[in-house]
């Protein structure tokens, strides 16, 4: 039996890596364990998006606005490390409809602090002289901003074991360990690992987990693609995508959803996006997927239909049904805490969930009400 530790956190991806940062700010004595390697999940398998842009009002809309804080504050500093860049977002619309929907939405995010301005047709071609010239407007998002996934791993759990937090890669966790109904630690193919707290941050995995401590947690892989072009000289110059992806971020159908989104790198390639569907963890091709992708972006930047595409990847999105994430303690298994179902945004809400858990943790109150956010709003059924 190995020594105990205030907190286990099993994921070592984006989300347990900040929560590690967080807790060992605090003084918690925190270890880490992943089945593979530090971030080779999700995190591997993204664009690093930082968005508030695509949040409707509500809880998750709070955790982007409050996590958008931290990247541009307290961890300002480190930017550097993860390759923070403050691209800005525009959203496109093509249709009048689709301009009314928008405006509503920004109502609506003005209210919660967000900063945004409406864009007329003319406005956005001084912005994107490449988009489609039959959007009518758009809107803009001077916050929305982009890292390096893998670097923002590597980073915060470095900084997490400058103040002694032990990772351990390679580390499959079969099974949790308890003491009546308290789960007190965890399995492993490394030995047993004590702990105050043992936090699920498996990402598309946690139903899974949750299962060993017998509770239901509906969170399910959702699949999606990015397809990445040949270098070339720079002519998209934000994160840009049509309004009709805050409807597919939204949705709960579980067959092919795509809509265009489109970004560039630092490097000259150019991220085309984005797709969702629900296939299980299912690594099977689809052409399909990669077809609509290829057509939605050259409908929104015409030059794309020329362009040379070098490799597509995809990866698997913790999804919840309610599409809020579930975050804190879980009060069917005392002992057992959840960080997990962000889908998408998992990057960009990643500190501050790992503050926010960190600050419960710590019997601190949290920044943010987590009541929203409980894990324990999961009937039997699957639904809240």
């Amino acid at each position: 039996m190995t020594r105990g530790s205030d907190v286990l956190i099993i994921g070592a991806g984006a989300i347990g890596a900040a929560i590690a940062y967080y807790c060992s700010l605090l003084g918690l004595s925190v270890r880490v364990v992943d089945r593979g390697a530090p971030g080779g999940g999700t995190s591997s398998r993204c664009e690093g998006n930082i968005l508030v842009s695509d949040k409707e009002r509500g809880p998750e809309l709070d955790l982007a606005n409050y996590s958008l804080g931290l990247w541009h504050g307290e961890l300002a500093e480190h930017g550097r490390r993860w390759e923070f860049e403050q691209k800005g977002g525009i959203i496109v619309a093509s249709q009048e409809s689709s301009m009314v929907s928008l405006r509503r939405a920004l109502t609506a995010q003005r209210a919660h602090g967000i900063a945004v301005q409406e864009l007329e047709a003319d406005d956005l071609l001084a912005l994107e002289p490449h988009v489609s010239p039959g959007a009518v407007g758009a809107a803009l998002y001077p916050d929305d901003s982009q890292v390096m996934p893998m670097q923002v791993v590597a980073h915060l759990l470095a900084l997490a074991r400058d103040r002694g937090a032990e990772v351990l890669p390679h580390c499959p966790v079969t099974g949790l360990l308890r003491r009546g109904d308290q789960v007190v630690g965890a399995r492993t193919t490394h030995g047993d690992l004590l702990a105050g707290a043992v936090v699920n941050a498996t990402g598309p995995w946690a139903a899974q987990l949750a299962a060993l401590a017998d509770v239901h947690l509906p969170i399910a892989p959702r699949r999606g693609y990015v397809m990445v072009t040949e270098p070339m000289p720079p002519r998209v110059f934000h994160k840009v995508y049509a309004a009709e992806y805050i409807d597919d971020v939204g949705t709960s159908d579980a067959s092919l959803q795509a809509s265009p989104v489109v970004e560039s790198t630092p490097a000259g390639s150019i991220l085309l996006g984005s797709s969702r569907e629900q296939v299980g963890f299912s690594d099977r091709l689809s052409r399909e997927a990669l077809r609509r992708i290829a057509r939605n972006a050259a409908h929104l930047f015409p030059f794309l239909a020329d362009a040379r595409v070098l490799r597509h990847y995809h990866g698997f999105r913790p999804y919840s049904p309610d599409h809020v994430p579930a975050i804190g303690a879980d009060s069917r298994a005392p002992g057992l805490w959840h960080a997990t179902g962000h889908e998408g945004a998992g990057i960009g809400l990643s500190v501050g969930t790992g503050k926010l858990m960190a600050q419960a943790l710590a019997g601190h109150r949290p920044d943010l009400d987590l009541s929203p956010f409980d894990p324990s709003r999961f009937t039997a059924g699957g639904t809240p």
